[in-house]
């Protein structure tokens, strides 16, 4: 977990480091509002076409090699985004980025389907899905000291944004291809008992077994109902994620236009702070009840709330402040039950495209929410942008109603909804 967490952590910073580089490329580069938005959402668009046949890669190649493969080639990208000189150029690379960084997250899901049960994946997914807040609050942190006080070599700032943020990815990369164990059976630190035990507790909650599916069989669970359904809730949950994540640093900043990127920096840190809280209680509490729909539907609701209020009150950035907060708590809060409500709805020969297919569906929500924000907002004022994310938190929550949950399935040996790390 330290190692997927710590892959998750560089993967989404190096993904939305473009929202703080953003306030010293702005002058350089020639970057408007609606640019930025389009900037940022063009990545989704090449990570979408690759997403699918990057996680059967992952079962085919192990994910010890395809997810080394991953990170060092996405820290690659993302060094190179220190070095454009052109707006052109921005979007060749971060097309580049979508391209390498395709299949990572859906990549870690299905990883985690061989290592938890049902009843502890709630908490395992939140541990990863942890990664987003702690990636926001490192990133905006130190993406806003590097704009303020790195001018290595006479280079702006914020290519050292991008620099000193990518580099370690491919270090990384390196220490996952030589540790990262592909299934219990292979780790180090379990016996072949242990080993033997939990992958099969694992397989007796799929009562379709591990049967190989050919490539047309694979893709066909892409024409499944469940998936569809799930993936179109997914995709506008992600409009108000994404939307979200690459505006806030723009919002604070009209909070108080005199705002240094230091302070817009620091302030950026606190919702993900209280979002990261309130992440893990979610996930804590959805296990414990065994209950996935109505936290994962109340979570966007929240989120909805949140970014309501902000747009009402952005002009008092105390109370902004603590809308912001409860955005961040419903963006985040989601994650883990929703992920652990789709595992639980698909079939085990249906969560290798299934996880995929969903994750990537919801990646244009990655593309439409920054590129309508970006379309709608001005310099002067980002949060009238915010009403699309809104809509789409309220319909993603209308979409999931609908969706029939099957009751958790125990593991043979199971006596106890109690979970061995509970106990």
């Amino acid at each position: 977990m330290p190692l997927v967490m710590l892959l998750y952590i560089f993967n989404y910073m190096d993904r939305t480091n473009i929202s703080y580089a953003q306030l010293g490329m702005e002058d350089d580069l020639g970057i408007t509002t609606a640019t930025f938005g389009a900037v940022s959402s063009i990545f989704f668009l090449a990570y979408v076409v690759f997403e699918i046949p990057s996680n059967m890669a992952l079962k085919k190649f192990g994910a010890r090699l395809w997810l080394a493969r991953i990170a060092i080639s996405w820290g690659i990208v993302t060094v190179i985004l220190g070095f454009v000189n052109s707006v052109t150029h921005l979007y060749i690379v971060r097309i580049l980025l979508g391209i390498a960084e395709a299949g990572l997250y859906p990549g870690l899901l299905l990883y985690l389907t061989f290592w938890f049960r049902q009843r502890e994946r709630g908490r395992a997914i939140a541990a990863m899905a942890l990664a987003q807040p702690i990636a926001m609050i490192v990133g905006s942190f130190t993406g806003g000291l590097i704009l303020d006080h790195i001018h290595w070599f006479d280079m702006s700032s914020w290519r050292w944004v991008f620099i000193l943020q990518g580099a370690p990815t491919i270090i990384l990369g390196i220490v996952i291809l030589f540790y990262l164990p592909d299934t219990p059976s292979k780790a180090r630190f379990l016996t072949k008992d242990e080993s033997a035990w939990l992958e099969g507790q694992i397989e007796s909650e799929y009562p379709d077994g591990r049967e190989e599916e050919t490539v047309k069989q694979q893709l066909g669970a892409i024409k499944n109902p469940k998936i569809l359904h799930l993936a179109v809730a997914n995709l506008f949950a992600a409009c108000g994620l994404y939307g979200f994540t690459f505006f806030l640093p723009q919002i604070i900043k009209q909070m108080n236009p005199d705002y240094s990127a230091t302070n817009i920096g620091f302030l950026g840190t606190l919702p993900f702070l209280v979002g990261a809280v309130g992440m893990v209680l979610i996930a804590r509490f959805s296990d414990r009840t065994g209950e996935r729909k109505y936290h994962t539907i109340v979570s966007l609701l929240v989120a909805a709330v949140g970014l309501f209020g902000t747009i009402q009150c952005v002009g008092t950035p105390a109370v902004a402040m603590v809308f912001l907060s409860m955005a961040a708590i419903g963006v985040l809060g989601y994650l883990a039950p929703y992920w652990a409500m789709a595992s639980q709805v698909l079939s085990k020969k249906e969560t290798v495209v299934g996880l995929a297919a969903i994750n990537t569906i919801a990646a244009l929500g990655g593309f439409f929410g920054p590129y309508v924000i970006g379309k709608n907002a001005s310099a002067d004022d980002v949060t009238i942008g915010l009403y699309f994310p809104i809509g789409c938190l309220i319909l993603s929550g209308i979409m999931l109603a609908f969706v029939k949950v099957p009751k958790m399935v125990r593991g043979a040996g199971d006596r106890s909804v109690t979970s061995p790390v509970e106990a």
